[in-house]
């Protein structure tokens, strides 16, 4: 049966430059390329999920700009069920600036209509929820909207995977709600800032799965710590590669895999997502997933 994966967050154009390195501070640079992608991590994350398979509803809102159409038609172009995406017009559509150079990235992101998914726009996708697998959240969308839909997600007994990023102040009884807490090691860091935070990881180290770059992804499961590693490739843009892992790990979760199987799928996803430029752009297809694992098991 196909996974079903409701994602509700952000949606940016993002605006990219490509250069030799990064300037230093005060330091103009001439670039190498420029180009305009659709990104912001919730629609990153969907789109993800939907060329990895999966049945995904996206939740969210653009502005009534020039960014903002091609970017819910873009979503219906991925396969994505985007009449829950709203265009806003009291609000510019979200960017992110991006540089690229030296095999990583700079981002700032300019939230625009993002910051317009209030809780009752969220309240208004509750069949969304309700009859999803599992509910894919991060912060780039308002607190308060977060909350809301893991409360929903709560009452239907969806499972909720939230990818703590752009990493924010976090109430303890949010994540005493969520399933799934995908963090890198930073935003661990920053997530387990108070002794409350750092007893309840020890608590429920389980909820944790704790992508690491180049080393791959830990979690523990039955008190085991277990690290499922990355994949050798070559690095042409990083960008993006955190939200294809949720998007592949999501999919897996969602269609029963184990805990391993599932970060092996979501880091063989990020793994051909950073060879290539761009970051939806740069998404695989099931299909290429599946071959790299069966090479892998070769």
């Amino acid at each position: 049966m196909t996974a079903k994966v409701t994602v509700i967050g952000s949606i940016n154009m993002d605006l990219v430059s490509q250069a030799e390195r990064f300037p230093d501070q005060g330091e103009t640079l001439l670039g190498t390329d420029f180009q305009t992608i659709p990104g912001g991590k919730g629609a990153n994350q969907a789109v993800a999920a939907s060329k990895l398979g999966a049945e995904v509803t996206m939740v969210g809102c653009v502005g009534d700009d020039t960014f903002g159409q091609p970017l819910v038609t873009h979503l219906k172009d991925q396969g994505i069920f985007n009449v829950n995406v709203e265009p806003v017009t009291h609000a510019p559509t979200g960017v992110a600036q991006i540089t690229v150079a030296e095999q990583d990235n700079t981002i700032i992101v300019v939230p625009g209509a993002n910051a317009h998914v209030t809780p009752e726009i969220v309240k208004q996708n509750e069949k969304a929820i309700q009859n999803s697998d599992i509910l894919l959240l991060q912060f780039e969308i308002p607190l308060e909207s977060v909350e809301e839909a893991v409360n929903i997600a709560n009452q239907y007994n969806t499972t909720v995977v939230l990818n703590p990023a752009p990493m924010q102040p976090v109430p303890l009884d949010l994540l005493e709600k969520v399933d799934f807490l995908t963090p890198n090691e930073h935003e661990l860091t920053e997530l387990l800032d108070t002794e409350e935070k750092k007893r309840f990881n020890e608590q429920y180290r389980e909820k944790f799965f704790v992508t690491q770059g180049s080393a791959g992804v830990q979690f523990v499961e039955n008190g085991n710590e277990t690290i499922v590693p990355s994949y050798n490739v070559d690095v042409k843009d990083t960008t993006g590669a955190g939200d294809t892992f949720n998007g592949g790990f999501s999919v897996a979760l969602a269609e029963g895999q184990s805990y391993s199987d599932a970060c092996r799928f979501g880091n063989a996803a990020a793994a051909i997502s950073v060879s290539q430029f761009g970051a939806q752009t740069g998404m695989p297809e099931r299909e290429d997933v599946l071959r790299l694992l069966d090479k892998e098991s070769d």
